[in-house]
């Protein structure tokens, strides 16, 4: 894991506009927000420039929004961060930058979606999003990959689980194993590689009054298997309106999904979430390190798992 040897700041931020966007620098600049990868910086009322910070694949991962997402975004129904323009390597910061569109509501790890109502946006959102990608759409990363095969991560989500299960923050292993092997079991997907956001955390997305409201962090667009992000559902959404949300979903055949793919994100969702345990618990807020907010819904995501069949 490798950090930025430049500190970002203000000035920072209005030098680098000067040097390669030279009419957005009169802009008054503030920071937005420090995320897993970027920092967030805002740029008047209506933009944001977004800077890596950590992990050398945070460069790649900015250039891929910049290239995929503007003619993605006018297809979906809430408000995402458009990137405007590209920042390239230069003297006074050596890696990639993009500005983008600002979209102004609250992380729901930290003002968490409590309207049932937020089912029908998002189905909304990951119906339109969920469209088969060209060829050369980017393909998912990690272990596997994101949007893959599920029984590739198996390794993955044993490790997890046992770490979890080390660390006290789970007492009962077995129902949530018994939910990924549900789903490992369930056939693969056969459809077309559609259009995945890819990382559908609470972190992710915004709130305003408990209602869904905005979806951010792109990086990780890729073409996959729809159930990757249908496991969004059991992440964010109040207790009782995962049904809700798959009544509204439409998939890229324009029907429901099916009972495998139900099965498949329920597994996805068990082995993202106990990702997201073991950042709420690491003990650190830096970067690297810890996110306490993190915690809280991962939790909330393995009891209505566990609580529910497949």
């Amino acid at each position: 894991m490798t950090t930025t040897d430049v500190e970002i700041t203000a000035d920072l931020v209005r030098d680098l506009l000067r040097e390669q966007h030279p009419d957005l620098a009169h802009l008054p600049v503030r920071l937005g927000a420090r995320g897993w990868d970027n920092q967030l910086w805002r740029l008047g009322d209506d933009l944001a420039v977004r800077l890596p910070w950590a992990t050398e694949l945070a460069d790649a991962l900015l250039r891929k929004e910049h290239t995929w997402l503007p003619p993605l975004a006018p297809q979906l129904p809430l408000p995402v961060p458009v990137p405007q323009r590209l920042g390239e390597p230069g003297a006074l910061f050596g890696r990639p930058w993009i500005v983008t569109t600002w979209v102004p509501g609250e992380p729901a790890d930290r003002a968490p979606v409590t309207r049932p109502g937020s089912a029908d946006l998002l189905a909304a959102f990951l119906s339109a999003l969920h469209r088969p990608a060209p060829d050369g759409a980017p393909t998912g990363r990690g272990e596997g990959r994101r949007g893959g095969p599920l029984a590739e991560h198996t390794a993955g989500f044993e490790h997890g689980l046992a770490e979890v299960v080390e660390r006290g923050l789970v007492a009962e292993p077995e129902p949530v194993r018994a939910v990924w092997q549900d789903a490992v079991a369930a056939p693969a997907w056969d459809g077309p590689a559609v259009w995945l956001h890819a990382d559908l955390h609470p972190a992710n997305v915004l709130t305003a009054d408990g209602a869904l409201s905005g979806v951010i962090d792109f990086g990780d667009l890729c073409a996959g298997d729809p159930a990757y992000d249908l496991a969004g559902a059991w992440r964010l959404l109040p207790d009782g309106a995962v049904d809700r949300f798959h009544d509204a979903y439409r998939g890229p055949d324009g029907g429901p999904a099916d009972r495998a793919t139900r099965r498949r994100a329920r597994g996805w969702a068990a082995a993202t979430a106990l990702g997201g345990l073991i950042v709420g618990n690491a003990g650190d807020e830096g970067r690297p390190g810890g996110k306490s907010t993190w915690g809280p819904p991962a939790r909330a995501t393995l009891e209505r798992l566990v609580a529910t069949a497949g």
